[in-house]
């Protein structure tokens, strides 16, 4: 899914180099995906779960395929616009539904191992996005930019083809019978089921936007968005603009940070199933107060041995926390509503990501580097703000 939209990220150095487009412009540009995406999450999820989530998977990378490759035969920064919207809208076809099927495989108490598996290999998926494109800017340089829109997501189009083949969306469908939520897991155990009875198609929204644990997970997703886009977005073009390098070694230099992202994604949530089972929020706590440190320090740092390592440490932390927010999200909907609770969880991520993309495009184009990190920076002491004051109230209800 990546291959279809981190690839603008990868192709933004040489869209500055190649056009008279600004990093403001761009970063608009870049915005109206997020937009899109997220009000997307908000209709598919729940779409999804009325139509099947398997056809949304797979509608979802075949239609953001066909809508890269016509970006690539565009010249007009409007129409790649329009076209880069549409795109946010297919690509929201198929989180939230993804989230649904684990519900759907996975029991409460071990839905921290499958959304972490989940975000890990989304995590590497960034890392082969970016690997993706720098094989496309090798085998046909004469395209320029444009090589980014065509060769990945052909590839990703393919794997569609091979999931559609493979993948059940249900036990019930190979004939396994369908399992009961653990009770001591910890989880929420949430009546939304019983509660919907009855009510409208759209009261599944209005029960979980209830629940001020959801509502907390939700900020926090934001900010972590806000924090993790900043960085997938902006450093490409951070290593060509103050280090000198050429596009493909600043991508090259890039790659640390998704490769750091997949590992912290993969292996945090699995320790949280264990640790931190009926409170994830320590979990992010420390995971955002090592993110700001590495932000704070990041623009001193020259020396690119060391400049890997922090990128690696950032993504680890960072997108670990995105990881955290899953299992809660699909306890709070639980199986029948998993896609509509991660749908809106996704949109609200997606707001931080677009609120992101403007705020750093305009502050980029002033060549004011050192605000981006500032502002990073911020973002983790929010969420650490948020998480304590969260993390209290959880432990007087749990006494209570």
């Amino acid at each position: 899914m990546y291959s279809g939209r981190l690839n603008l990220s990868s192709a933004i150095p040489m869209m500055v180099k190649e056009t008279n487009w600004t990093t403001g412009q761009l970063g608009i540009l870049s915005s109206v995906f997020f937009w899109t995406y997220g009000l997307g999450q908000l209709a598919n999820g729940r779409l999804s779960e009325i139509f099947g989530v398997n056809r949304f998977i797979i509608s979802a990378v075949l239609l953001s395929a066909a809508a890269n490759i016509l970006i690539g035969f565009q010249s007009s920064l409007i129409i790649i616009a329009i076209l880069w919207a549409f795109n946010g809208y297919f690509q929201s076809m198929a989180w939230a539904p993804g989230m649904a099927l684990l519900s759907r495989w996975w029991p409460n108490n071990r839905r921290g191992f499958a959304t972490g598996m989940a975000n890990g290999f989304s995590g590497f998926g960034q890392a082969v996005a970016m690997i993706m494109v720098i094989v496309a800017m090798k085998v046909s340089p004469q395209l320029g930019w444009r090589s980014a829109f065509f060769l990945p997501v052909m590839v990703a189009a393919a794997v569609a083809i091979v999931y559609w083949a493979m993948t059940k969306d249900a036990p019930e469908k190979v004939g396994l019978k369908p399992f009961k939520e653990v009770a001591s897991s910890g989880s929420e155990q949430t009546t939304i089921q019983a509660a919907s009875a009855g009510k409208s198609k759209l009261y599944p929204y209005v029960y979980l936007l209830e629940s001020w644990k959801y509502d907390v997970w939700l900020l926090i997703i934001a900010l972590q968005s806000i924090v993790r886009y900043g960085l997938l977005t902006w450093i490409p073009l951070y290593f060509t603009k103050t280090m000198g390098l050429d596009v493909s070694s600043g991508l090259i230099q890039s790659l640390v940070l998704p490769i750091g992202m997949g590992f912290g994604a993969l292996f945090v949530p699995m320790l949280a199933d264990k640790y931190l089972a009926t409170n994830r929020l320590p979990g992010v706590i420390i995971c955002a107060l090592i993110g700001g440190v590495v932000a704070l320090v990041f623009p001193f740092m020259h020396n690119e041995l060391i400049i890997s390592v922090l990128l690696f440490i950032a993504g680890f932390f960072v997108y670990a926390i995105n990881g955290l927010t899953w299992a809660p999200a699909m306890d709070a909907g639980g199986r029948e509503f998993a896609a509509t609770a991660s749908g809106l969880m996704d949109f609200a991520a997606y707001v931080g990501a677009s609120v992101q993309s403007i705020v750093f495009g305009f502050t980029i184009g002033n060549n004011n580097w050192m605000m981006l990190f500032i502002l990073i920076t911020i973002a983790n002491v929010l969420m650490i703000v948020l998480a304590g004051i969260a993390g209290r109230k959880h432990s007087v209800t749990a006494q209570s």
